[in-house]
């Protein structure tokens, strides 16, 4: 009967801790969402959809820079996947901006058009 016990020949390996990509995602849109909030009482209307862009660039670039440090395979290969997500989506919401919008960003809100 000796022959039947299994667990001597074939030994499981422990399962890999499971990433938390979809949950640090929900996390980091929440956050943009929450920026978007305090950032639109600080910028015109109009400025709103380029400052939620820049915004976008600058989480995923932070995302792709800590990519770059985690030594990690699985966890560097989804935070590389969260800040193409996040480049994804600004280049989206790049599309619906007017370049007059642009324009609104970059200058001064008490001077004349």
């Amino acid at each position: 009967m000796a022959f039947l016990d299994c667990s001597q020949i074939a030994r499981t390996n422990d399962p890999a801790p499971a990433a938390r990509g979809k949950e640090l995602f929900a996390g980091i849109l929440i956050v943009v969402l929450i920026a978007t909030f305090g950032i639109r009482n600080v910028v015109p209307a109009d400025a709103l959809a380029p400052a939620i862009v820049t915004l976008l660039f600058a989480v995923a670039a932070v995302t792709a820079g800590f990519a770059l440090l985690c030594r990690r395979d699985r966890y560097r290969i989804m935070s590389f996947e969260l800040a193409g997500s996040l480049t994804f989506i600004g280049v989206v919401l790049s599309v619906l901006i007017e370049p007059d919008q642009m324009i609104k960003l970059f200058t001064l809100s008490h001077q004349p058009e």
